[in-house]
């Protein structure tokens, strides 16, 4: 399938390209803001539309007329096309007398109307308060905002209620099954009941075990590891390596690479031959450490769909740890002379059938010139 993705640089339209990428062979037609004026010649040829695109802080007139005219765009682009699904990234505040609803009801109405007139299905997706790595603090959620706060050490005044969250990833598997010929005109996906200040409490305590000395907390459940990866997601690169303290006497020497303070996870040790590179891969929800023991290495990063390279050389002279944040494709080469010994562990057992390991190579090919 072939899908028009808008709002495909922004903070859900990523986790969503992320998604697909992972788990579909559906092509991605990716529009960010400076393509909206190509618009109607991106969406000639697509069997859906993924509509995220919207604006979720201004005044109130622009919160209205802007969502509308960002609906009513992709409504003029699908003027020559037929029987094009149109999912629409909608949000449980509708009907709260909000100017945000408001706009996000009329931008609804806007794209129902459209793919009525075209022989295409249009799908609603109510989403409630979403979260996830990379969110903007101020602007994407207050689980973002709680992120910078903890790792700042600034605590913030908290006025507690409850609230029910979806992780973005949750968000981006509702609207590809939005995709189904069988898919309700109406969609509102479940969320992790909880609250505002539940959500502080656990940063707080992923921040006091994590940092000082690299040990991974307590998760009590998917909602948790979500929220670890969030925090995780905001530490890096800047934070890592983590430091580990080796011990040592007569006998030799001794490093504790894993303290978990919940379950155990998977724990296995590789060698790797000089000039050897391993990896080459991202995960969308595990948690993944590399520690090396002995040798010589560089450990690639990078962000997905982004271009960026980091590189953080590594030793086993000085074991330090780096947790690959999700989303990010990672790799590990052997730099030195000898052979390299390094340590991996997940916070899951591999599963044949769901390895939520994903070939993705760190540095993309260079674009091909023409002849």
């Amino acid at each position: 399938m072939r899908i028009l993705l808008t709002g495909a640089e922004g903070f859900l339209g990523w986790h969503l390209r992320c998604r697909i990428h992972a788990t579909t062979d559906h092509e991605v037609v990716p529009v960010a803001r400076a393509d909206w004026d190509r618009l109607p010649a991106l969406a000639a040829d697509v069997d859906a539309v993924i509509h995220v695109a919207g604006v979720n802080r201004a005044g109130d007139a622009e919160l209205v007329d802007g969502n509308v005219a960002v609906a009513q765009g992709v409504a003029d682009a699908l003027a020559g096309t037929t029987g094009v699904t149109v999912v629409f990234a909608n949000s449980i505040q509708v009907g709260n007398g909000s100017a945000y609803a408001a706009g996000k009801e009329q931008a609804a109405e806007v794209l129902r109307a459209a793919a009525g007139r075209r022989d295409g299905r249009f799908v609603d997706v109510l989403l409630p308060n979403l979260f996830g790595e990379h969110g903007r603090p101020g602007y994407n959620s207050f689980v973002a905002t709680f992120v910078d706060r903890a790792i700042s050490g600034d605590r913030p005044e908290i006025a507690d209620r409850p609230i029910e969250l979806l992780h973005a990833q949750g968000a981006a598997q509702a609207l590809l099954d939005a995709l189904a010929p069988d898919a309700p005109a109406t969609v509102r996906p479940g969320a992790h009941p909880t609250s505002v200040q539940a959500v502080w409490d656990a940063l707080e305590r992923f921040h006091s075990t994590y940092v000082p000395s690299a040990d991974v907390p307590a998760m009590a459940d998917d909602f948790e590891r979500d929220l670890f990866n969030t925090y995780r997601a905001a530490l890096f690169p800047a934070h890592y390596p983590l430091a580990l303290t080796p011990r040592s006497d007569q006998r030799g020497r001794l490093v504790e690479t894993v303290r978990t303070h919940g379950s155990g996870g998977q724990t296995f040790v590789s060698t790797t031959v000089p000039g050897v590179t391993r990896g080459i891969h991202y995960h969308l929800h595990k948690i993944e450490r590399f520690v090396v023991l002995d040798g010589e290495a560089v450990i690639r990063l990078r962000r997905m769909f982004h271009d960026e390279v980091v590189e953080l050389p590594v030793t086993g002279e000085q074991p330090v740890v780096v947790d690959m944040p999700t989303m990010w494709s990672h790799d590990i080469t052997n730099v030195g002379e000898g052979v390299l010994t390094t340590l991996f562990w997940t916070d899951s057992l591999f599963d044949p059938d769901a390895p939520d390991t994903i070939h993705e190579p760190v540095v993309r090919p260079a674009p091909q010139e023409d002849a």
